[in-house]
């Protein structure tokens, strides 16, 4: 549920746009911070996880304070609506899942998504998908976490600690590169860009 209408309201600025990915993610971190009885990480005490990279992430990102720079965001390339949420030194993790039939369309708005994906659809198929997209935002926000999602707490290796590694000079293209980024050719120092480019050029 919208608890705090300002808060939504800034975190469709910090996105962009308010859709369904926003909405799961906006419930999930509410879900998994109100578990874990955390607010908003200031710097990387608190742990995020999550299995995909889709606008969920983005409010993730705002709620939880969990981001790249911080060295408290961890992406795992899994494809779902996953989200772990921990303290470091602390006992345990949450886990917020989408249930299984929360995203489900009705067969009728399955050809209009493939009609639109491929770009056949009219724009009365774009009307009826904006407006499923609308109800099904609005049914995300407002529906019983408990429909929504399954949250549990679970045991979790958590990724270790941000560290900063010293920067080396790129022997091929000059740039700076994190040393733990780079390989040895030969007696020179090569970032991985350069390395990928050699090996397609």
């Amino acid at each position: 549920m919208v608890e705090d209408k300002s808060q939504l309201d800034q975190l469709v600025a910090f996105h962009g746009h308010l859709c369904p990915g926003l909405a799961i993610g906006y419930r999930a971190a509410q879900a998994g911070l109100a578990k874990l009885g955390v607010a908003r990480a200031r710097n990387e005490e608190l742990v995020a996880i999550v299995e995909n990279d889709s606008c969920s992430v983005d409010a993730v990102q705002f709620l939880a304070g969990a981001t790249f720079g911080k060295g408290n965001l961890f992406f795992r390339d899994f494809g779902k609506q996953v989200f772990y949420f921990a303290r470091r030194g602390g006992a345990a993790a949450v886990r917020v899942a989408l249930r299984a039939d929360v995203m489900s369309r009705p067969p009728e708005q399955s050809m209009i998504a493939d009609r639109i994906a491929s770009g056949e659809a009219t724009e009365s198929d774009h009307r009826s998908a904006a407006e499923w997209r609308r109800q099904k935002v609005d049914y995300l926000l407002r529906a019983p976490q408990e429909e929504l999602l399954d949250v549990r707490e679970v045991e979790i290796e958590l990724p270790p600690p941000a560290r900063i590694f010293r920067s080396v000079t790129c022997d091929r293209c000059g740039e700076p590169v994190m040393e733990t980024r780079t390989i040895w050719q030969g007696d020179e120092i090569i970032c991985l860009e350069c390395d990928r480019a050699q090996e397609n050029g």
